[in-house]
C-alpha cells in the first residue's frame, strides 16, 4: 500500500498519474468524495462522486478504509477495492491526506509505505493554486492557509519528495516502490525459493 500525500497543489495528482502510466503492476484507489466533479474529471477515474446521505451510509457500514473531512467535502477510501487488489498480490497507490494516512497506518502498519511530497517554495504552491484554476480565489486562500498544517505532519511519512520537477519526483517514487517490492517479507515465494536452492548446493 502506497501512500502519497501532499498539501493541495503540490502534484501528488500527477505524480500518481504518472506513476500509475508507468508501473502496470499497481492500481490506484479510487476515492469517493461529497464535492462537485472538476472540469476534466471522470467520476470513477478521479474519484467516485457520491451524495452526502450515500457517504454516511458507506461509513456507517465501515465500508472505508479511511475517511475525512477536507474543505466541506467528506473524501474516503472503499475498503473491498484495495483489498481485492491486495489479494491479487498487486500493489495499490493512495492518493489521500495525513488525516487518512493515520488511519489506514492504524490497520496497516506492515503493508504501508508513505511518501509525503512538498512543494519547492510557498510562492511556487501558490502559482499551481492559481493555474489550477479549477477553484475561486476564496478557497485558494483556504487551501494556501491550510498547507502549512499540512506540512506540519511530514515528519510521520517514510519518505519525503520535494516536487521541483515532476520527472524527476517521479522518479524517485518510481525508485521508493522497487527497493519496498525488494524488501524480504514482501516477496512471495521466497523462502521456498531459497530452501529450493539450498537443496541444490
Amino acid at each position: 500500500m502506497l501512500v502519497l500525500s501532499s498539501p493541495s497543489g503540490a502534484g501528488k495528482t500527477t505524480i500518481s498519474r504518472e506513476l500509475l502510466a508507468q508501473e502496470p503492476d499497481i492500481t490506484l484507489s479510487v476515492s469517493c468524495t461529497t464535492r462537485p466533479k472538476r472540469p476534466g474529471e471522470v467520476s470513477g477515474r478521479d474519484y467516485h462522486f457520491i451524495a452526502l446521505d450515500d457517504f454516511d451510509l458507506m461509513r456507517n457500514r465501515q465500508e472505508f478504509l479511511e475517511y475525512a473531512k477536507v474543505f466541506g467535502h467528506y473524501y474516503g477510501t472503499p475498503r473491498a477495492p484495495v483489498e481485492t487488489a491486495l489479494a491479487q498480490g498487486r500493489d495499490v497507490l493512495f492518493d489521500i491526506d495525513w488525516q487518512g494516512t493515520q488511519q489506514v497506518r492504524q490497520s496497516a502498519r506492515s503493508d504501508l509505505v508513505s511518501v509525503f511530497i512538498l512543494p519547492p517554495s510557498a510562492d511556487e504552491l501558490a502559482r499551481r493554486l492559481h493555474r489550477r484554476a479549477s477553484d475561486p480565489e476564496d478557497v485558494v486562500a483556504a487551501r494556501m492557509a491550510k498547507a502549512s498544517q499540512e506540512i506540519s505532519h511530514w515528519a510521520e511519512y517514510d519518505y519525503i519528495v520535494v516536487n521541483d520537477e515532476v520527472a524527476k519526483s517521479v522518479a524517485q517514487v518510481r525508485a521508493i516502490l522497487h527497493a519496498e517490492r525488494l524488501r524480504r517479507e514482501r516477496q512471495i515465494g521466497l523462502t521456498e525459493f531459497v530452501k529450493r536452492l539450498d537443496g541444490e548446493l
